[in-house]
């Protein structure tokens, strides 16, 4: 059964206990405090029923990430901006929202009652181990940035390049999180500065492949070895056919499969053989949609998705579309597209990652789409067995700008990413998300 937008999003919170029965916060709810450079909104308003919401966002700015809506059931899990982690969001009859505090003060905030923003009874909230269906907090990334790649290895998590204000800006940096310390490090910088490309982890080793530098795009591609020195070394590999930037990547066996890109890529689609080094050139992307750019894509039971994106244009004024195509590399050379349910609706600027054996995508920008900022607060879940998607609930900081994404012990780890739309907001916020759902 397919749900959609709010409907399927307060469904799940049911489902995961966050609201109960008639229950209202007492004097209408309290709201949630500033961010680190704003003044408090009407984010912590209380809804219908009257359960409190969540803190404001990373510039303050009330959004309804915080509103409570029709159910009573708080908005966006109580996580707070860039400043800090929130506390729990009310639980049954509860008061809600903690405070946003400018280093990760926020932490341990209340924790209500059955489910709210994290579990009842946690010592932090919730924001380290958030409950199913519920998002939460890690230590934020030493430097604010956006438009960069994210691959994970060994459970660490490494982000490649990226800029965070303007691709004058672009950074050739590697920052890498360990996720058994909760600690941010420095790695060995990548070969060139670059934004926009796309980072797989295989088989112990970081591969970075394409991206844009200095204005045009790269087919250049990287590995990293992080063994192989005290701080990993970088080597580079035979190029791609084609230079491309803000495509999308992912690894079926020992090989990797880089799709798509910004005009100039034209939907072409190839395959990195690890193994022999080469590259082999697959069946295009389908042609609906041309030069299809700032895409999610995963691989689930062997089997190549593909969601979302713009096109007819690299910016993010660009149409978007919500198409899911899915490539079975068993179909043979240069094997065959399908199509699969689109998105509840067309966004671009989107992530992604397979987790539980479904397909997560979330966030996004474009202008106009009356969102705040212009950026998709959207968390939509594909199940590839009954070809349906189901909306979630939404993001507490809606982001942009990040290629890539990692799921390790259970939970969905998305670092940075732009906060507003355009190439000049990079945060260094650092959300998880926990899925209550399986497709297995």
């Amino acid at each position: 059964m397919r749900y959609g937008g709010r409907i399927a999003a307060t469904f799940l919170l049911f489902a995961a206990g966050a609201c109960g029965g008639n229950d209202t916060a007492g004097g209408g709810g309290s709201g949630g405090a500033a961010g680190t450079t704003g003044v408090a909104g009407s984010a912590g308003a209380a809804g219908t029923t009257g359960v409190a919401g969540g803190a404001a966002g990373t510039t303050g700015v009330a959004g309804a990430t915080g509103v409570a809506g029709a159910t009573g059931v708080a908005g966006a899990s109580g996580v707070a901006g860039s400043g800090g982690s929130a506390g729990g969001a009310a639980g049954r009859g509860g008061a809600g929202g903690g405070a946003a505090g400018s280093s990760g003060g926020g932490r341990g905030g209340a924790g209500g009652g059955s489910a709210g923003g994290g579990a009842a009874g946690s010592p932090d909230g919730g924001t380290l181990s958030p409950a199913p269906g519920q998002y939460g907090r890690r230590a934020n990334l030493i430097a604010s940035n956006s438009e960069f790649a994210v691959g994970e290895v060994n459970g660490r998590i490494y982000i490649v390049g990226g800029y965070p204000t303007s691709p004058s800006a672009t950074v050739a940096t590697v920052l890498v999180y360990t996720i058994a310390t909760d600690t941010w490090a420095m790695g060995p910088n990548h070969p060139i500065a670059v934004h926009h490309p796309v980072v797989v982890g295989v088989a112990g080793k970081l591969y970075s492949l394409g991206g844009q530098t200095s204005g045009a795009d790269t087919n250049r591609v990287f590995e990293l070895d992080p063994a192989a020195s005290a701080m990993g070394t970088w080597r580079e590999l035979a190029m791609m056919p084609t230079a491309r930037g803000a495509g999308a990547a992912t690894v079926v066996g020992d090989k990797i499969y880089v799709i798509a890109g910004r005009p100039g890529a034209m939907n072409k689609f190839e395959a990195y053989d690890i193994s022999d080094n080469a590259w082999t050139t697959l069946a295009p992307l389908p042609s609906t949609y041309a030069d299809r750019n700032h895409i999610a894509a995963t691989a689930i039971g062997g089997k190549i998705y593909v969601a979302g994106g713009r096109y007819d244009g690299g910016g993010f004024g660009s149409p978007r579309t919500a198409s899911l195509d899915i490539f079975d590399p068993a179909s043979g050379t240069p094997g065959t597209w399908t199509t699969g349910m689109s998105m509840p609706r067309p966004r671009g600027g989107v992530n992604g990652v397979a987790a539980n054996g479904c397909f997560f995508v979330w966030g996004g920008e474009g202008q106009g789409i009356g969102e705040p900022n212009d950026v998709f607060p959207d968390h939509d879940v594909y199940n590839p067995r009954t070809n349906t998607w189901t909306s979630l609930l939404p993001l507490p900081t809606p982001i942009h700008g990040v290629t890539g994404a990692a799921f390790v012990g259970g939970l969905i780890y998305m670092p940075g990413g732009g906060i507003a739309s355009g190439g000049s907001s990079g945060s260094n916020i650092f959300q998880v998300y926990r899925p209550a759902m399986s497709c297995e």
